[in-house]
């Protein structure tokens, strides 16, 4: 039997045969015969001995951050927060050759940019640093040698070549390509005369030949692995540096992770992973494996699929509170219709048992539109002050506040999803495509609606200064002449609104006319339009009105260029 005595962070096991082993999240059965096995048996609300819920996103600096890692920081970060807990950052850049420093910074500004704040971690600090694993070799080196002089690990001399036999041998046999343990039972005379001559060596794991691991993941529910499948596996390179398995465990053992909420694709580690902590003697953490995310097609999401990293997205125009809405939704909910939530409300109502363990299609479409949802719903100022600098800063506008455009923004922004869309919005009222309007198919029902005549009263209420005086007065003062325009040609709704609409913005559709006529008044009197806009003036559109040839319209011959083209 055995018997579990709580009192550190770790806790201490004591053993009488048959030997049985628990440990926080799994227990550990074998006999004489060498055969082992591992169940596992949780409660999501369990705490480690030590009663603090300790969590850690640990990307790899050798890209750009994934949505995917995105999404596994923010379940670690709502995991931690809704718990009390600790969020740690924990930089595994063991691969030299690929990690770089502009990778690393790179990632900590999209933690940052998203609302990440960690705990511990690189410029923050803690009690369980150093944070980077590059920084932890000689930690990686004195729980090898641990192993190595407990007997759980052994020097292998094992030449690449000899190893790529041992594979292809495998293979042959339609086996796994498990190492054959060759090294495993050499005696010290050998070892001796190995380490005599020079010859370079891994450390690697001795694995109980038979048996099963088992645990409860805390999204999956029961995953169990065969022993034999696996093989003994190295911990330690001929080099000198530690295998990504055993620097995982050593850290996450040692900086007290309770819970390790990681892609489901790190779900075979554990396997290594669980073997490694039993050995050291570590307690076990809790773990949650979160399904993949997936592409429209549901293979992986990947590069050909378009934007995939939280950079990208950035730099697109997406608001930070709406990828946090977005990436909270792929594979969890709050169990309502609800779909809007800010940071806080996600602390407030995250689960770890309503994380889906199927797989989540990331769906490009539904992001912008949520991504507006919450671009609109922005104090008046923060919006303002956002889109207004764009524009300036992209040589659209001279100024980047002002009543224009206070205005502009109130006009058009049910029409932008992502800042960069205003651009396009603004730019579009600001142009005249009426040579292309008049000659399209979709023009042609309005041209032939008596739109010459329409355009004749149009042109005498504006040279008479009728149009100008109401435009002076605002909205309110265009409706009224509208009104009186309307009934003087014996025509309402849309018998008089589309052929104004297309005559004053040269378009078929946009946004509500009369505000959009007012601002396009105030833009050719204020100068808020740089020159390299593409503004079409109110002056300038009448003016190309006079030279439309009505009846070679009709006729369907070509209009004079020079009559209906767009300044630049």
């Amino acid at each position: 039997m055995a018997s579990i005595v709580a009192g550190t962070p770790w806790m201490r096991i004591r053993v009488s045969p048959p030997q049985i082993l628990r440990q926080s999240s799994v227990y550990y059965c074998f006999n004489r015969k060498s055969r082992f096995s591992v169940s596992a048996s949780l409660s999501p609300n369990s705490n480690r001995a030590d009663g603090q819920v300790r969590v850690r996103f640990a990307p790899s600096p050798t890209g750009n951050l994934h949505v995917g890692g995105a999404r596994t920081a923010l379940f670690n970060y709502l995991f931690a927060r809704s718990k009390g807990g600790k969020f740690v950052l924990r930089i595994e850049d063991t691969d030299l050759e690929r990690s770089t420093r502009e990778s690393e910074e790179a990632m900590l500004q999209d933690l940052s940019w998203l609302g990440l704040d960690w705990d511990e971690g690189p410029g923050v600090g803690g009690d369980y640093g150093p944070y980077r694993q590059s920084e932890r070799n000689s930690m990686y080196k004195q729980y090898a040698d641990k192993l190595l002089d407990s007997g759980h690990v052994y020097r292998c001399f094992c030449s690449n070549e000899e190893l790529e036999k041992m594979k292809e041998i495998a293979k042959l046999k339609q086996l796994p390509p498990v190492y054959t343990g060759k090294w495993a039972t050499a005696t010290d005379a050998e070892v001796q005369d190995e380490l005599a001559k020079g010859t370079p060596y891994t450390y690697r794991f001795h694995v109980p030949k038979e048996g099963r691991l088992k645990i409860n993941d805390l999204i999956r529910g029961e995953v169990s692995w065969n022993l034999d499948t696996l093989g003994d596996f190295v911990i330690m390179r001929s080099n000198g540096q530690p295998v990504y398995n055993f620097c995982v465990t050593v850290d996450d053992a040692t900086m007290a992770i309770s819970h390790v909420i990681r892609a489901e694709e790190h779900l075979p580690n554990t396997l290594r992973q669980a073997l490694l902590y039993k050995a050291l003697g570590f307690s076990m953490p809790y773990f949650a494996h979160v399904s993949l995310i997936l592409a429209p097609d549901r293979s992986k999401l990947s590069k050909r699929h378009g934007a995939t990293s939280v950079g990208q997205f950035r730099e697109m125009g997406y608001l930070p509170q709406a990828m946090v809405n977005y990436l909270a939704l792929l594979g969890w909910g709050d169990g309502t219709e609800n779909e809007f939530f800010t940071l806080e409300q996600l602390v407030e109502k995250f689960s770890i048992e309503r994380v889906n363990k199927s797989g989540a299609v990331f769906d490009s479409t539904k992001l912008r539109w949520m991504n507006g949802q919450h671009l609109r719903a922005l104090p008046s100022e923060e919006l303002t002050k956002l889109i207004g600098e764009r524009w300036k800063s992209t040589g659209i506008l001279n100024e980047s506040a002002g009543p224009f455009v206070d205005e502009a923004i109130h006009l058009l922004k049910d029409a932008v999803d992502l800042v960069t869309d205003a651009d396009k919005a603004l730019s579009n009222l600001l142009s005249y495509p009426l040579h292309t309007t008049l000659t399209s198919p979709e023009g042609k029902p309005v041209v032939e609606d008596n739109l010459s005549e329409v355009a004749a009263n149009l042109l005498a209420a504006y040279d008479g200064g009728e149009i100008i005086g109401a435009l002076e007065e605002g909205p309110a003062g265009w409706q009224k002449w509208v009104k009186s325009f309307g009934k003087s040609l014996k025509r309402k709704g849309k018998s008089l609104f589309m052929p104004l609409r297309v005559l004053l913005t040269g378009k078929l559709h946009g946004p509500e006319m009369g505000a959009s006529i007012v601002l396009l008044h105030k833009a050719g009197i204020h100068g808020v339009i740089t020159p390299q806009a593409g503004f079409v003036t109110l002056n300038e559109r009448f003016n190309m009105l006079r030279k439309i040839d009505w009846e070679a319209l009709n006729k369907n011959e070509p209009l004079l260029e020079s009559a209906t083209a767009v300044p630049n």
